[in-house]
């Protein structure tokens, strides 16, 4: 079992930057792939970001060059950092953890577990 807490989220101005944390609990971090999320009122949830156990990272084309997805395994903690927001960034995005191997990693129906999400909105 694993717990997900995210933190970070808040109202930023469009072209500022937040840095979303994610803390797990327990002793296996490193062994699961981590991958953030995002769902925007109305719409479904989707990929923002993977960072998989073995480093492989993969982003949504729509935050490529913007966001940075890394973790910390000593720290039990994944991270997103965000540059350049865009009002069409604001949603609840979520951290969630994959015990099984995927290569992408990109389908939110692939997690195992989730945190509760943090919100993120972005002023024009």
């Amino acid at each position: 079992q694993v717990q997900l807490v995210e933190s970070g989220g808040g109202l930023v101005q469009a072209g500022g930057s937040l840095r979303l944390s994610c803390a797990a609990s327990g002793r296996t971090f490193s062994s699961y792939h981590m991958g953030w999320f995002r769902q925007a009122p109305g719409k479904e949830r989707e990929f923002v970001a993977a960072n998989r156990r073995n480093g492989g990272i993969y982003y949504a084309d729509s935050v490529k060059g913007r966001f940075t997805v890394s973790r910390d395994n000593a720290k039990n903690t994944v991270y997103l950092q965000m540059n350049s927001l865009k009002p069409e960034d604001a949603a609840v995005y979520y951290c969630a953890a994959r015990s099984s191997n995927c290569y992408v990693c990109s389908d939110p129906g692939m997690y195992d577990y989730w945190g509760q999400g943090t919100q993120v909105t972005v002023s024009s």
